[in-house]
């Protein structure tokens, strides 16, 4: 099947999380993605732990279909090099900090001047406009910084920490979503245009239903563990031997559920008659639900509570989550052929599009792998790139 993005060619000058994801996904819907590398250690990912046969597993994560060119941005030739490849790619993604690929000579004006159709995407920590442009963001501090680590936590616990990096990867789906769009409009006009994709404007716009309540009632939401600040009961419940997850969203899967648990008597209750009723007295009706769910076991109650047709589901860990069948079956964990790393098995890509469905047709790349491979293409000769990395232009390569 052809690939959606086969003929797109994207220059990613992006680090660690946010970008690579969203250029990976570019990849994996078939643009040719030329990964931008500090010749001596790479992107610094690289040297992360875990390893797997040397292999950091946070790189090999966000990196797949890709190939690495390492290149001294530091040194004329390599910024050369970077304005070459510009001259005829598609897009061009980067997260440096405000302003410095401007003082390089590679900021979006400079590179629309040589490639007027160019998408120009800017990933960063707050934006680059406004007070805070000069910042740094990470991922940890815009969970801190965007009110998303204030909601998660039980109420009389610490505020804590997404177990994932949600805001890298909420950020680079932003921008995943921005540059085809923005290709879309090129297609359409012929224009390219210049692309933002910052880590806090993504948390704001997630914050949703919690920022709108606030505005509307000035009550400031507050942590309520798994619980939801709309709905009763919506959250985590204790069984005879662990935990299991229960989602009773409207009156009709209230009722459902109280006749199926062998508890119609709780229908009667004056305090959880609606929904209404059952937030009002939240703490009453998990009291009373605790009490219930502790008499059988996860797998029981899971049983009987889906055979009545309501939402709920154990608790699973990572290694529970990877040996699904359901996931499985939908090919979420994806095999690759790597030269260190024969076994390599990672998450596969989400995207799903009958007629041009995502592939993976690159391992994650060795550290200036394709160093030769892309300075041939733009029509280096070979002692040209023999002098190029004697001068610690261009790394040398695996």
């Amino acid at each position: 099947m052809a690939a959606a993005l086969e003929n797109i060619k994207v220059v990613d000058l992006t680090r660690t999380l946010a970008g690579p994801f969203c250029t990976m996904m570019l990849g994996d819907m078939g643009a040719d993605v030329i990964k931008i590398e500090e010749p001596e250690r790479g992107d610094e990912t690289r040297s992360w732990t875990p390893f797997w046969n040397g292999e950091s597993t946070q790189f090999v994560s966000f990196n797949r279909n890709k190939r690495s060119l390492s290149l001294n941005l530091r040194e004329k030739e390599g910024l050369d090099i970077v304005r070459n490849l510009a001259k005829d790619a598609d897009v061009m993604i980067e997260s440096f900090r405000a302003g410095a690929l401007d003082r390089m000579g590679l900021g979006y004006e400079e590179i629309r001047a040589i490639n007027p159709g160019i998408i120009y995407c800017s990933i960063s920590g707050y934006g680059r406009t406004g007070p805070m442009a000069e910042k740094p963001g990470y991922d940890l501090i815009i969970q801190a910084y965007s009110g998303l680590m204030d909601l998660t936590g039980e109420p009389d616990g610490l505020p804590l920490r997404v177990g994932f990096s949600l805001v890298d990867l909420f950020t680079g789906m932003m921008c995943f979503g921005s540059v085809v769009t923005a290709l879309y409009h090129r297609q359409e006009t012929g224009q390219g245009q210049r692309l933002e994709a910052a880590l806090l404007d993504g948390q704001v716009a997630a914050l949703s239903y919690h920022a709108t309540a606030y505005m509307a009632t000035g009550v400031v939401p507050q942590r309520m563990g798994s619980g939801h600040p709309s709905l009763v009961p919506y959250q985590s419940f204790q069984a005879s031997d662990g935990y299991f997850i229960l989602g009773v969203a409207n009156q009709g899967l209230w009722e459902r559920f109280c006749d199926g648990i062998g508890h119609p008597e709780l229908l009667e209750d004056s305090r959880f008659k609606t929904n209404d009723d059952r937030v009002a007295h939240r703490a009453e009706c998990v009291a009373a639900l605790s009490a219930i769910f502790r008499e059988k076991t996860v797998a029981q109650w899971v049983d009987i509570i889906e055979q009545c047709g309501v939402p709920c589901g154990p608790i699973n860990r990572v290694d529970d989550v990877v040996n699904d069948p359901q996931v499985n079956s939908r090919n979420m964990i994806a095999q690759l052929e790597h030269p260190n790393v024969p076994d390599l098995r990672i998450p596969n890509s989400p995207l799903k599009l009958a007629e041009t469905p995502a592939a993976i047709k690159r391992p994650p790349p060795l550290l200036g792998q394709h160093n030769d491979e892309i300075l041939d293409g733009l029509g280096y000769s070979r002692e040209a790139i023999n002098k190029l990395k004697e001068k610690g232009v261009i790394g040398k390569g695996p």
